[in-house]
């Protein structure tokens, strides 16, 4: 199972993580956590790497749902989107939340990981729309 669901964009890094956060928002995502992996690895490594963040996006009346299937679901919570620079090019994939249902094998999850998977495509197409 590929477990991303991912849009190349011909915009820039910056422009595209906040394209990102709004069509995220348009579709009741709200930003939890937000890591620069490119800071981090030169502050702790000393390592050179391209633009890379990871933002954890919920969408608190799913992650509601998905915690009242499955209590251990905050294990696999927030969904992840990445932001990562590929050349002149910026990819963004988010975590396909099928996984949910998935890795937990709780089939009460499966409605929950189906709209979670239709809001972050409609943000994702919005992208590149």
């Amino acid at each position: 199972m590929d477990y991303g669901i991912p849009v190349t964009l011909d915009l820039p890094f910056a422009e595209t993580v906040e394209r990102v956060r709004a069509a995220l928002a348009e579709q009741g995502f709200g930003i939890l956590t937000e890591i620069d992996i490119r800071a981090t690895l030169r502050a702790k490594l000393g390592e050179e790497t391209e633009d890379y963040v990871i933002l954890g996006a919920c969408n608190p009346p799913l992650a509601h749902r998905a915690l009242q299937a499955d209590r251990r679901i905050g294990l696999l919570l927030p969904c992840n989107v990445v932001v990562r620079a590929d050349g002149d090019r910026t990819v963004v994939e988010a975590m396909d939340p099928q996984l949910l249902v998935t890795v937990t094998g709780q089939p009460g999850l499966r409605a929950v990981a189906d709209e979670a998977a239709a809001r972050l495509r409609a943000a994702l197409a919005a992208l590149t729309g």
